[in-house]
């Protein structure tokens, strides 16, 4: 895994742990974390097992320990120190595939990095390791251009329209607003027009 070499301690400290640099504080990343699982409830979808690729500094798994105790939470990254630091179990998304389903996978943060032939093989494993939900989080060029904070966002990254992304997306998920996906192959339980291009 030479190639995510870049993902070292200086990494995590710049984006995620230095209040002067990081891109989300824990209060800030609560919120999200907040809505996605008040989004399930509504919707009567139980979040019993959560998938978390890329799971960084543990901005997730700290909160559901907190307010989900129940739930089982795999967190996968493919940084060999964070991996150390938080006993993630050491994964690239476009070469692994995991046995079980999850109720909820989180993909924040992470499609970005991986070049023009890993991203397909990647949203395909990660379309049959769901079973249900799936929060993306992916940067794309109108982001980078227009919305994010440059002395805070990593802008080594694989710069993409978002028309490339929604076109992979699309072929295994239904978007259902604010990064939230489902997947198309289980039977989605919201009204029509909540759907993105249904």
């Amino acid at each position: 895994m030479d190639r995510f070499q870049r993902f070292d301690e200086a990494y995590y400290h710049r984006f995620y742990e230095s209040a002067k640099t990081r891109v989300v504080s824990p209060e800030e990343h609560a919120a999200l974390a907040t809505f996605v699982f008040a989004f399930a409830r509504w919707n009567q979808v139980a979040i019993k097992s959560v998938l978390d690729v890329g799971a960084g500094v543990g901005l997730w798994r700290d909160w559901i320990r907190a307010h989900h105790p129940n739930v089982n939470y795999l967190g996968t990254e493919v940084s060999a120190v964070m991996c150390k630091k938080h006993g993630y179990q050491q994964r690239d998304i476009a070469r692994w595939r995991d046995r079980k389903q999850h109720d909820l996978i989180v993909c924040q943060g992470v499609l970005q990095y991986l070049p023009d032939p890993d991203v397909a093989p990647a949203v395909a494993n990660l379309a049959a390791m769901s079973r249900g939900f799936v929060y993306f989080e992916i940067t794309t060029r109108a982001d980078l251009r227009d919305r994010c904070d440059p002395a805070r966002t990593d802008q080594d990254i694989y710069v993409r329209n978002g028309s490339y992304y929604r076109g992979i997306l699309n072929k295994h998920f239904l978007c259902v607003g604010a990064g939230l996906w489902w997947s198309k192959a289980h039977e989605a339980p919201f009204f029509e027009l909540e759907m993105a291009g249904a």
